[in-house]
């Protein structure tokens, strides 16, 4: 019989959860001596700017985040103060424009993928009410001097739990972004490679190819997202960066060119010649051995080869078809990619000066999900604010803040994944509820004031709780245990056992989370293939603006990388088996680099005739695009590709240029032949029929 994975964290950890913990002890035991030597108002506000900072402790990811919770309170502080200055008199109003603020922090938070930056979301929502709701709770002393000292209290204590753990990160067993970067690196450039072969691989299945691109996706946002981290470690730290950067790139580049290649053998093999088969047999050979090289320079030196061996296999090509000759063309270019991807690993440990800068990820920002998200934790505050206002109930504090806090760190995740963190948090504060009643009030109120005595209490619950933390599956449980026990024992210098109290606190923190929980149940997003199809929407958009950027292939990638992984996660929280919706994002990243491709083939072919005819074949293209997402075919793609090859071969005589570009059209269009009839099949449509041409919805 298995164990709970929370049960298994806490009675077999292993040594970096032990190590992890150790730390995290420190970091709370420095942040509550520094405070407490400070004599600030509220030390308990500094431990839990220190759990916070325990969340993935590598040092370059704990000093980004001390900064963004920094720069978070001062700013949710100085909108505090703006807002009493002029609003004091009038509380409604001043309870509606912090209800706007948090809201507008919350969809903003929605706007960006790295998780630091939204801890300074939350931090800029949760020191605003803070700050406003304790004047509001004590009228009577409200004037400009005691909220400007409460705004730097809380500021303070924020800025105190960030600096010690950052500097515990910084000395006691060190953890580097960049040896995460490395093993990511090395994990999602193997599984490109299996991928690579799976998509030529005629046995492979559509679940296998899938499962490794999924893997892909998810692996390159982390990278991705750690590679702004790791500017912080040393001199060192911007060039892998960069590294990270080119990586993860030159990898979407790799997925848009497999997609062609693997599509092409499985869906028209009448068409693959015999030359053009061992093309196959060789990519596939050398990619499994490169995949299981022992170093960098090993498979350096077979992506090389296979180059070499591919260039000799096209000089020896007779009559091919142009199809062939393209496909050719593009096996080429995939291992020139694959070369750039295994340089920018080896620059993540050794400096490479040679490689080119390459923009991060882009995050994908949909004003609709900003909006939900926005309405959501503004609901969740105004609930919290209704009842206190009702109750004047100091319960209720704790149900406008942490639930707050919550809503805006989680907002990002999928609705499947946010059920199970929703619960495991609940399960987290609840157990430590109890704990913190009978066991650490008891004990604590007999060592106010003895830092001594506070950690020795302490130390036991938290080492217990940051152990789940340590662990990815456990973490949820560990953050609501942390954070609810550190809010309801308050460790200060002055604390008193205060039973009623206690047990308000630990009531509103209950409530305020089940709010949270049914908030987010019942005010969810619209459903899954809705925000596919804005999703494909978005990415017909930017097949348009290709021409609108100095470097359209790393702005093309950066712009697909989470579109694609949110394309995967709605079908897989759908449970769909057919991954039709996922296969149309891939779709879009091929139609993207083939337009790429074919500007640079044309730059002798272009006359103003050329000019304008591209621009027509490129809107037609993205309405092609949406049509086949409909399960239809658009007849005027040929037409119009035919014009432009017309136009190109009346401006220049015929040359392999012209005969590569032929076939990229005839591929173009027999991809949206087999992408409607997949979609109409999937959808369960009569079979795939032609419409006419229409714009951009």
């Amino acid at each position: 019989m298995s164990l709970h994975p929370l049960v298994a964290q806490l009675l077999t950890p292993d040594r970096y959860a032990v190590i992890f913990a150790i730390k995290g002890v420190v970091a709370m035991a420095l942040a509550l001596f520094v405070s407490m030597a400070l004599q600030l108002d509220r030390p308990y506000w500094a431990l839990v700017a220190a759990v916070f900072l325990q969340i993935r402790p590598e040092s370059g990811l704990v000093i980004e985040k001390a900064l963004c919770l920094i720069v978070g309170s001062a700013v949710g502080g100085s909108f505090g103060i703006l807002v009493l200055a002029f609003l004091t008199p009038y509380p409604l109003l001043a309870l509606g424009c912090l209800t706007l603020w948090i809201g507008l922090n919350s969809a903003a938070s929605s706007m960006v993928h790295n998780t630091n930056y939204i801890y300074a979301f939350a931090m800029a929502g949760m020191t605003a009410g803070l700050v406003v709701i304790l004047v509001m709770a004590d009228a009577g002393i409200a004037n400009s001097q005691t909220v400007f000292a409460i705004a730097q209290a809380r500021i303070s204590e924020i800025a105190t739990g960030a600096v010690c753990a950052m500097l515990v990160s910084q000395l006691l067993w060190p953890v580097t972004v960049k040896d995460g970067l490395r093993v990511n690196a090395r994990k999602v450039i193997n599984k490109t490679l299996t991928y690579l072969t799976l998509e030529l691989e005629p046995g492979s299945s559509h679940e296998q190819r899938h499962q490794h691109a999924d893997e892909i996706l998810e692996t390159l946002v982390m990278l991705n997202d750690d590679s702004s981290a790791v500017t912080y470690e040393g001199p060192e730290g911007a060039g892998r960066s960069r590294a990270a950067n080119l990586l993860c790139n030159k990898v979407m580049s790799l997925l848009a060119v497999t997609q062609i290649m693997g599509r092409f053998h499985r869906n028209h093999g009448d068409l693959v010649s015999p030359a053009f088969s061992e093309v196959f047999r060789q990519m596939r050979r050398y990619f499994k051995e490169i995949a299981e090289a022992d170093n960098y320079e090993e498979g350096y030196r077979l992506a090389h080869v296979l180059r070499r061996s591919l260039l000799e296999h096209r000089s020896s090509y007779r009559n091919e078809s142009a199809i062939v000759t393209r496909l050719t063309k593009t096996a080429l270019e995939l291992v020139g990619d694959l070369v750039v991807v295994l340089r920018a690993y080896n620059a993540l440990e050794s400096r490479d000066q040679t490689l080119l800068k390459a923009p991060m990820l882009e995050t994908h920002r949909d004003p609709l999900v900003g909006l939900i998200n926005g309405f959501r934790t503004a609901m969740i505050f105004s609930i919290g604010a209704v009842i206190w206002i009702q109750t004047a109930s100091s319960a209720a504090l704790m149900m406008m803040i942490m639930p707050v806090v919550f809503s805006v760190m989680f907002a990002r995740f999928s609705l499947a994944a946010l059920n199970p963190i929703l619960r495991r948090v609940l399960a987290g504060a609840t157990v430590a509820i109890p704990l913190a009643l009978i066991f650490g009030l008891g004990l604590l109120s007999r060592a106010s004031g003895n830092f001594e005595l506070l950690v020795l209490v302490l130390a036991g619950p938290y080492f217990l709780g940051l152990l789940a933390l340590a662990n990815r599956a456990t973490l949820p449980y560990g953050l609501g245990f942390c954070v609810s026990f550190t809010i309801i024992t308050q460790p200060s210098n002055s604390m008193t056992f205060d039973a009623g109290s206690a047990v308000n606190i630990a009531l509103g923190l209950f409530v305020g989370i089940s709010i949270l929980y049914w908030v987010f149940k019942l005010i969810t997003p619209p459903d899954s293939r809705f925000m596919q199809r804005r999703l494909l929407r978005s990415t017909a958009r930017d097949l348009t603006a290709i021409d609108d950027h100095e470097n359209p292939e790393n702005w093309f990638n950066g712009r697909m990388g989470e579109r694609l992984l949110r394309l995967a996660n709605y079908d897989q929280s759908s449970e769909s088996s057919d991954r039709y919706m996922t296969d149309l994002g891939f779709t879009g990243l091929n139609l993207g680099h083939v337009s790429i491709r074919l500007r640079k083939l044309i730059q002798d072919h272009r006359s103003p005739k050329v000019e304008a005819l591209l621009k027509e074949w490129q809107q037609t293209l993205a309405d092609t695009y949406l049509i086949s997402a409909k399960g239809a075919v658009n007849p005027a793609f040929r037409e119009v590709s035919a014009k432009l090859l017309r136009a190109i071969h009346a401006y220049r005589e015929p040359d392999q240029k012209t005969i590569i570009i032929e076939g990229m059209f005839e591929r173009l269009a027999l991809t949206f032949e087999r992408t409607a009839k997949t979609v109409a099949e999937a959808t369960g449509q009569p079979k795939s029929s032609s419409v006419e041409h229409e714009g951009l919805a």
